[in-house]
């Protein structure tokens, strides 16, 4: 695949990304009993914000959500959606999961390639990579009053980070991205998707805690 096809593909991949985070988003501002401008708020910050935290943190500035109408327009679109048809989009819940999950397996990969662009060493951009998939949803939980969900037990950073870390890995090698990025994709996807089918969760404190 020609690499401006391949970088056109990425952004449609990304903005399909965005739009499923930023339903997630929406519908946590829906069913907390919020208005209209915070099911917009926690709808863009859970799709756009790990995408900022990366940008401002390897110094690719301004953020791409601010360089490209499509990324604004794309959550405002998701949250204006799920606050006028909330009843329906919440009996969607598990096909939004799964998306998700593909959601999640995207942004790892493309925010860690991006940090290596940007002359990052491999462990810091595959950090970046982490942050990426999982900073919109921690910002939209602290927003919201909640414990980050994946400080509960989830696993969810996790898979992003082991995907992430494949394909800063071997983007080092002579493979074509394509290849680079698949690897690194189905590595987080697989391992996110077997955790939410057998119920896997990280370990938690046994017995009562000590105060």
């Amino acid at each position: 695949m020609p690499e401006t096809e391949f970088a056109t593909t990425l952004v449609v991949l990304d903005l399909v990304g965005i739009f499923v985070f930023a339903v997630a988003g929406a519908l946590v501002a829906v069913r907390k009993n919020l208005d209209l401008f915070a099911a917009l708020v926690l709808g863009g910050v859970t799709g756009l914000g790990g995408g900022f935290i990366r940008d401002v943190l390897i110094g690719a500035t301004p953020p791409a959500a601010l360089a490209d109408w499509r990324y604004i327009l794309v959550p405002v679109a998701a949250g204006l959606l799920t606050f006028v048809f909330h009843p329906t989009v919440g009996r969607l819940e598990r096909p939004v999961a799964l998306l998700d999950a593909f959601g999640l397996a995207l942004f790892c990969v493309t925010g860690a390639l991006k940090a290596v662009d940007y002359g990052l060493d491999p462990l810091p951009a595959a950090l970046m990579g982490m942050v990426t998939g999982i900073g919109g949803g921690m910002i939209r939980d602290v927003l919201a009053g909640s414990v980050p969900v994946i400080f509960e037990g989830v696993l969810y950073a996790t898979p992003a980070l082991a995907g992430a870390a494949v394909a800063v890995l071997l983007d080092r090698t002579d493979l074509p991205l394509v290849v680079v990025a698949a690897a690194g994709f189905t590595t987080c996807l697989g391992w996110r998707l077997l955790a939410m089918v057998r119920g896997w969760r990280a370990p938690l404190p046994k017995g009562p805690a000590n105060v």
